[in-house]
């Protein structure tokens, strides 16, 4: 007889384990009470579960994503794959900073939640975290990826597109890696295994993100770096940054890049990434400064992956060698 895989379920609080309370829905459901609301989990695998923290997941800080590493880095012997359950608000980031700090895993490290608390009569928490289980146990499953109403979303290019709907995630510019129909697993993608994870617990949390709007200056992004070590700037189309004397970019820029302090340009159209060598409002600042350009990474990547780099290294050539390293689909094209 097969042996049946082991699971560790990591429950962070979240929707999915909130009732609904004078104020609002307050994340009170234990791990314990998860796994009862789901039990034909136990048919098809031997689940054990923790709970380091139990919290709505706008509240997540780097401090909760290096305790999920560390919970994950202490069991990794002992279990098959892992089940994070975690609120949906931030679930996006935590997976894409988990892909960060344990980096190629064999085993997978799946992270789900809900829009609906898992105990009222129409919720899809049951689903969400049966089907999380299910892919934790398949054969060619590695790596962090979310699994959301049936989507398997690599942990790097997942974003929460809906308030709301069950439909609430989307693969950023990148295939889901499979689906999940009636309990059964359709894979188109299967990543490659390596042979051992490697982890990291160290996290420099002072990476911020300036979104531009029309009539945004200088002195903004001047804050920005005052305060950061790095700044993502977001600009528009394919890249573009204002120019001029009434925006005063340049010269800020120049600056901060004379300390020592890291750019990385980006754009706030959510597809297709972008291209600075398009326009002279991008060509222009990318041919002036040593900045990084995103292509098409997320804004959930792009943070969480400076936030990794810059607690390992300041050195300008390591930190634009490792911002360009693929880490499980991050950069592709």
């Amino acid at each position: 007889m097969k042996r049946k895989k082991k699971i560790l379920l990591i429950a962070t609080g979240g929707t999915i384990a909130s009732h609904k309370g004078s104020e609002g829905l307050i994340p009170e459901i234990s791990a314990q009470e998860l796994l009862k609301c789901v039990p034909e989990i136990l048919e098809f695998c031997d689940v054990e579960a923790v709970q380091p923290y139990n919290i709505d997941s706008t509240n997540v800080t780097p401090k909760h994503w290096i305790m999920l590493a560390k919970t994950i880095q202490e069991n990794y012997d002992e279990f098959d794959g892992f089940v994070v359950c975690h609120g949906t608000d931030t679930m996006s980031y935590t997976a894409s900073m988990l892909s960060y700090l344990v980096q190629r895993s064999p085993k997978p490290i799946v992270l789900t939640g809900s829009q609906q608390p898992i105990d009222k009569e129409d919720t899809d928490g049951r689903i969400n975290l049966r089907d999380s289980f299910l892919y934790a146990t398949s054969e060619n499953a590695s790596d962090v990826v979310i699994v959301f109403q049936g989507k398997i979303i690599v942990g790097t290019r997942a974003k929460k597109v809906r308030t709301k709907s069950f439909n609430a995630f989307s693969s950023v510019d990148f295939p889901y890696l499979g689906v999940i129909r009636d309990g059964k697993i359709i894979q188109y993608i299967v990543p490659p295994k390596s042979e051992a994870p490697q982890f990291y617990t160290q996290i420099n949390e002072k990476v911020g993100l300036l979104t531009l709007t029309p009539g945004v200056k200088g002195e903004i992004l001047d804050a920005y770096f005052r305060v950061n070590d790095a700044v993502v700037l977001s600009g528009y189309g394919t890249g573009g940054i204002p120019e001029g004397e009434y925006y005063g970019f340049y010269d800020v820029i120049k600056r901060w890049e004379k300390k020592g302090k890291t750019l990385v340009v980006t754009t706030q159209v959510q597809n297709e990434g972008s291209d600075m060598n398009v326009y002279r409002v991008g060509r222009g600042l990318k041919n002036t400064f040593d900045l990084l350009e995103s292509y098409t990474m997320t804004y959930e990547s792009i943070i969480t992956k400076l936030m990794w780099i810059l607690a390992i290294t300041h050195e300008d050539q390591e930190v634009k060698e490792l911002f360009y390293k693929t880490v499980n689909y991050d950069l592709i094209g």
